[in-house]
């Protein structure tokens, strides 16, 4: 084969999507992915039977269906699909209570009575403006917004609902708990301006976009990226770990979907001291423990609502959630951890056959904690859903210190590619005036330890893959993303055959 033009290390969705960007610019692409599988925090895999998928990281998705990247790349026409359950997401409090977010506004505002109106008055003017919102906070964020108004709405906001003064404006458990727990998503101390944006960002999608999940689980979304790559001449090498950047040979340009730690491992001696000094200075946030289980039915909630929600935070109350993901941050274990559960198959019953569904769950954890989760989190779900251990068939857990071993990105468990503080949401991983670039020539970084950072939006990929086109390449405009084209129509016949 000939010397590709383009070296590309990792294929989480921000290596695919740098991956796609250059290929469909007529360069010549090679990835490079350590483990067996592409894929990143897309793989998904049977876990415990063959006829049920599981998702090993993320499982929903409501960033893939607003993405500018994959709203150009345009997962239906690929054949991916975005589904959706009754509710976006659903918290259960104590005494059988619920607070309820449906795709709906209006009927999530009746549910929350006498909070109702305030609820409507928070997410409406958002999703007046949401394409502003999102393009704002999925952008390399160096540069002026273009809707001046709807970065004062959101900063506005960020100001009462990424502080304490965000208790005042709900009067009701159920409307500060369901915000709260979208809040939590930062995974780090609440509140904070970071997971202010977080529950603002995620919290008004709910009832536009949705929250949806893949239909067949989150490997469609790379195994669509992947295709389009191969489609346009790319290869990739999987069980292959670059320990150096001499590995990759006398390419034109390199982008790196690793965290600033592995930058650090692969490039060595040949980054300047303070670049390297900064990198190694960057924090990490607490992490996620992960817990898989097999069941024999869906999860008996005590109340009925919460089972038509494929996403449910179990954390309790406003105070109770504060205070715990406070001292998980801090390092301190807790008995009651917050927790996120998906039932994949209440959006996509696809996923369940007659007796077997798959239940996917994260624990939020101190940094490196190398407790298994799986009692933990069964625990939890079981207080808001007497009788769910009775119908766990199987189960496994991953500590958060072990998914460190599972991708090296996830430092400590940190699955966000580091802590999102308010310097480090924007200041990622170090101060410069494009964050893509390095002091290395050629050398581009493109995971989420990089703008607009975590999250299955591919921005990252593409704004490294922006950068390189202009800066090593001359390339100033992106190519098309659409499905379309003679290389791409030969790539599906070749495929369908």
């Amino acid at each position: 084969m000939d010397t590709p033009d383009v070296a590309v290390v990792g294929t989480g969705p921000n290596g695919l999507a740098a991956a796609v960007t250059m290929a469909r610019a007529g360069l010549r692409v090679a990835l490079y992915e350590q483990a067996e599988d592409i894929g990143g925090g897309l793989r998904s895999s049977p876990l415990f039977d063959d006829a049920i998928t599981h998702d090993i990281c993320s499982a929903v998705h409501p960033l893939a269906a607003v993405s500018p990247f994959l709203r150009g790349f345009d997962l239906a026409a690929r054949g991916v699909e975005l589904l959706h359950a009754p509710a976006a997401y659903a918290h259960p409090l104590a005494n059988g209570r619920a607070a309820v977010a449906y795709r709906d506004l209006v009927m999530t505002c009746a549910g929350l009575g006498r909070d109702g109106d305030r609820w409507r008055r928070l997410m409406q003017p958002l999703l007046d403006h949401s394409d502003a919102v999102v393009g704002m906070m999925l952008s390399a964020q160096r540069t002026p917004p273009r809707d001046v108004g709807a970065a004062l709405l959101v900063l506005r906001q960020i100001l009462v609902h990424g502080t304490t003064l965000t208790r005042h404006r709900f009067r009701t458990d159920a409307a500060r708990a369901l915000l709260t727990g979208v809040a939590a998503h930062a995974v780090g101390p609440l509140p904070s301006p970071a997971s202010g944006a977080v529950a603002l960002l995620l919290g008004h999608l709910a009832h536009g976009a949705g929250w949806p999940v893949p239909r067949g689980g989150s490997g469609r979304i790379a195994d669509a990226l992947a295709d389009d790559v191969r489609a346009h001449g790319g290869t990739f090498h999987t069980g292959c770990r670059v320990n150096d950047l001499d590995e990759l040979g006398p390419v034109r340009a390199v982008l790196l979907d690793v965290g600033a730690k592995e930058f650090v491992r692969i490039a060595g001696r040949r980054l300047p001291t303070g670049y390297a000094r900064a990198l190694t200075a960057f924090r990490y946030g607490p992490g996620a423990a992960k817990a898989d289980f097999l069941v024999s039915e869906p999860i008996p909630w005590s109340n009925p609502e919460v089972g038509k929600a494929a996403t449910v935070h179990l954390g309790g109350t406003q105070a109770h959630m504060w205070r715990v993901e406070s001292r998980t941050a801090r390092g301190l274990p807790c008995a009651e951890p917050f927790v996120l559960v998906v039932d994949p198959a209440v959006a996509d019953p696809g996923r369940a056959r007659p007796g077997l569904r798959p239940v996917w769950a994260y624990a939020h954890v101190p940094h490196g904690d190398p407790r298994d989760p799986v009692a933990l989190v069964r625990s939890r779900i079981e207080r808001f859903a007497p009788g769910f251990a009775d119908t766990v068939v199987a189960s496994r857990g991953i500590s958060a210190r072990d998914y460190e071993r599972y991708n090296p990105n996830y430092v400590g468990g940190d699955i966000g590619a580091g802590a999102m503080t308010l310097r480090q949401s924007v200041l990622r991983p170090t101060p410069r005036l494009d964050p893509h670039t390095t002091p290395l020539s050629g050398v581009y970084l493109c995971s989420a330890a990089t703008p607009p950072g975590p999250g299955v939006h591919g921005m990252s990929g593409l704004l490294a893959a922006r950068s390189a086109l202009r800066r090593e390449f001359g390339m100033r405009s992106l190519p098309s993303l659409a499905p379309s084209g003679r290389q791409w129509r030969a790539f599906l016949r070749r495929k369908t055959d």
